[in-house]
């Protein structure tokens, strides 16, 4: 059960730690039953939907490596490298809406893969 006098970094970090230990129970607890989901693939998905499409790579996900975690209000600004189970790795940024304990809103911006695919200095072309 959500701690309501938990500041909003620690919940943004319980909700990353349900996912490496695929504890659909904590997530759900911490998540607010208006919660809803955003990124470059997903517009504005309610919390049933995202249960439905975007939990299950919970199952995929080994670590969570912070890069950036910052409040500002009842935002948490966050940069993390994921570390996937079969190896892979990407970097992701988010921005979390967070009051009275839960997660009323996630904001993702996709990254790149790591190592980045394009050479230092170079691009990538299509």
């Amino acid at each position: 059960m959500p701690d309501e006098t938990l500041d909003p970094v620690e919940v943004a970090r319980r909700v990353y730690e349900a996912y490496v230990r695929k504890d659909r129970a904590a997530i759900e607890a911490l998540i607010a039953k208006d919660f809803h989901f955003t990124s470059p693939r997903d517009n504005r998905l309610d919390r049933a939907t995202y249960f439905a499409r975007c939990w299950p790579n919970a199952n995929a996900i080994a670590t969570f490596d912070f890069v950036h975690m910052r409040q500002d209000g009842e935002h948490v600004f966050v940069t993390y490298d994921a570390r996937m189970l079969d190896g892979k790795a990407f970097r992701n940024s988010e921005i979390l809406s967070i009051r009275a304990g839960k997660l009323h809103d996630a904001q993702v911006f996709f990254g790149w893969t790591l190592p980045h695919e394009a050479p230092e200095g170079d691009s990538i072309t299509a």
